[in-house]
């Protein structure tokens, strides 16, 4: 998460400068989605998350392609889409999953998300987001598996 500033807590600007970035990007991807011809969408989506990832460091980027192939293989009902300007992959609206590398909010992991309308409950308590710093072949499988279960 996005360091905070001394600002916030002297009533001064209620985000950081990346948050506030974040925001505007997802003000952006609204106007572009309300542009887009519903055929048009699918597509664009993909070539979207496609330069996200492209953007991202080397490490981040080796991550963000691992997850976009095993979302892509193992959910293919998933539409990809960037959100907040982060990879990320809806069942129909609704963003199910998504990726967040470090280098969004100068973090020292990249997260895997969640949002609520993933399918991972699991009693009263369960997790939503993962911290990932490495893509090994356990890494890989496990968040394939979450990717199915999150699909519904």
């Amino acid at each position: 998460m996005a360091q905070k500033s001394s600002a916030r807590n002297s009533g001064g600007p209620a985000f950081t400068d990346d948050e506030r970035a974040a925001m505007k990007e997802r003000s952006q991807e609204l106007k572009k989605d309300a542009r887009r011809g519903t055929s048009k969408k699918a597509a664009d989506g993909e070539a979207d998350v496609l330069a996200k990832i492209a953007a991202m460091d080397d490490a981040d980027r080796a991550m963000a392609e691992r997850i976009h192939a095993i979302v892509r293989e193992a959910a293919p009902g998933l539409a990809p889409k960037t959100w907040y300007g982060m990879p990320a992959y809806a069942r129909g609206k609704d963003v199910v999953v998504f990726f967040q590398d470090a280098g969004k909010f100068k973090a020292r992991y990249s997260t895997l998300g969640f949002s609520d309308k993933a399918a991972l409950d699991d009693g009263p308590l369960w997790p939503n987001s993962y911290a990932l710093s490495e893509m090994t072949p356990e890494a890989e499988e496990r968040i394939r598996e979450l990717i199915i279960r999150a699909a519904g």
